[in-house]
């Protein structure tokens, strides 16, 4: 039955900015183009344009359907569809458990940009060489654990106080104007880049595919494809209920593949500008195109000092502002998730919700940014390393593929929601409906899953090498099914009581 009482968003506009904001983030505008400029540049990214339709797009739906049918957030959307005695809300408590992950190290990364935008503004780092940028980053950001706190700090108040001023007149405003900015500074640097003398050879390099690059390179075609996959499934913030809960926030007017199309259509847009931006600058000052974080934070204020003391000021502080608005309002949108959990299970109010996680993440968030520095004697082996990449490993490589391999399944077997409830929502008002023929309805009962399990398997061989993913797999089965008995013992006992 759907809830009545439920807050809903106040516009489309606001839907589709809101989850795109989700979706939107450092996967785009960071970590896209230092994987396209590692895995060979036009090829790679034809690869992940198709792997979008393939994969995200129809995990995309399955989450809107779910959360628009419901009503609820995960804390009780599967409980509401699924079909009396199944145990597909098992999900529901890992699925949470993710968004707290991604959040531990994600405000703390977001604050490096946030403190790049102020101190490129301020001119910090006209006048400094090479080597003094590095160091400015390697010692006077990552490695100083009082600014990674304080930034750490900001970017949580900011993200709660926006859920704090409620659905539309926080979350969904403020989203509106970070987002609408981010396209407008975005295009606006992808037109600057274009007439630096140089930019060229990155222009080619980005948008013009060598296929033959690609099957002899340093990679090969399997780990590009593969890399691929990884990008196109994670850069949709799918898996983890963060799209479910905005699905639970829109009426029924419109059809839900249109919307999840538009969605992907803005997500793509920042990820393909931020390429637009980045190599052609990259190529115009000589900067290593995969160069990972560095891209960002040890290269690129070389490029900006490069135009001179006060273009490169302002184009440098508009470089980092867009950066902090794309990691921001993925902030906002997931910990607009985090907030409705509890008011969906518990019933809390809106700023009872806002006030204890507020207090939880600043602690939660913590061993993240002291992992760092001062605690980066912590590591978990040389497979995964410090705190931060132990939180990254568990969403991105466990809970995002896992949670929409769920997702999938929930709505396509009988044993679940099931074909006809699932496409019967998506398709509810107008616009593009959801292909149902036979076709479509066997490749998401089937192969889509065999896809997500191979990429999910090839990634803990990746990381582990064939002959330990195995153990590692069966230990993290175990673990999981160990979690599920107790927190099955513990809810029999508090029913008696």
């Amino acid at each position: 039955m759907e809830n009545q009482n439920r807050e809903s968003l106040g516009s489309r506009l606001g839907f589709l900015l809101l989850s795109a904001g989700c979706a939107i983030g450092l996967g785009n505008v960071w970590r896209f183009p230092y994987i396209t400029g590692k895995y060979g540049g036009a090829a790679f990214v034809l690869i992940y344009l198709v792997f979008l339709v393939i994969l995200g797009l129809p995990v995309m739906v399955c989450e809107f359907a779910v959360g628009r049918a419901s009503r609820k957030s995960m804390a009780a959307a599967f409980e509401e569809l699924e079909p009396q005695g199944k145990k597909w809300h098992w999900y529901n408590g890992f699925a949470v458990a993710g968004n707290y992950l991604l959040m531990m190290f994600y405000t703390v990364v977001s604050g490096w940009f946030l403190k790049y935008f102020f101190q490129m503004a301020g001119g910090k780092f006209v006048g400094m060489d090479g080597d003094a940028i590095v160091n400015a980053f390697v010692s006077g950001t990552v490695g100083d654990y009082k600014t990674l706190l304080i930034w750490m700090l900001v970017v949580i108040v900011i993200g709660f106080g926006a859920c704090f001023l409620g659905l539309q007149k926080g979350v969904e405003r403020i989203t509106k104007i970070m987002m609408s900015a981010l396209f407008v500074i975005m295009v606006c640097l992808a037109i600057y880049v274009a007439f630096i003398k140089g930019a060229g050879a990155g222009y080619a390099f980005y948008l013009k595919p060598d296929f033959k690059a690609l099957v002899s390179g340093e990679h090969g075609l399997w780990d590009t494809i593969y890399a691929a996959m990884g990008q196109a499934f994670f850069t949709l913030s799918l898996g983890i209920g963060s799209m479910e809960i905005f699905g639970s926030y829109i009426d029924k007017k419109y059809s839900l593949t249109g919307e999840a199309l538009r969605v992907i259509g803005l997500d793509t847009f920042v990820a393909i500008c931020a390429g637009l931006i980045i190599f052609p600058a990259c190529a115009a000052f000589g900067v290593e195109a995969s160069s990972g974080a560095g891209l960002a934070f040890m290269s690129l204020p070389n490029v900006f000092n490069s135009m001179g003391p006060v273009v490169g000021r302002i184009v440098g502080a508009f470089f980092f502002l867009f950066m902090s608005f794309a990691a921001l309002s993925t902030v906002i949108a997931v910990f607009e998730n985090i907030v409705a959990f509890p008011m969906d299970k518990f019933g809390w109010s809106r700023s009872k919700s806002v006030l204890i996680n507020f207090i939880a993440m600043i602690v939660l968030a913590t061993p993240a940014a002291l992992g760092m520095n001062i605690w980066s004697g912590v590591h978990f082996g040389a497979h995964i390393g410090s705190i931060d990449a132990l939180e990254d490993f568990i969403v991105s490589q466990n809970l995002l593929p896992l949670g929409s391999l769920i997702f999938l399944l929930f709505c396509t077997v009988k044993a679940g929601w099931g074909w006809d409830g699932f496409t019967a929502e998506a398709d509810t008002g107008d616009g593009i409906k959801f292909p149902k023929n036979t076709l479509i309805k066997v490749y998401l009962r089937f192969i889509a899953p065999v896809i997500i399990l191979v990429v999910f398997v090839a990634g803990y061989i990746d990381i582990f090498g064939a002959k330990t993913a195995p153990i590692v797999l069966v230990l993290m089965a175990v673990l999981v099914a160990a979690i599920i008995f107790v927190g099955t013992m513990i809810k029999k006992a508090l029913s008696k009581k």
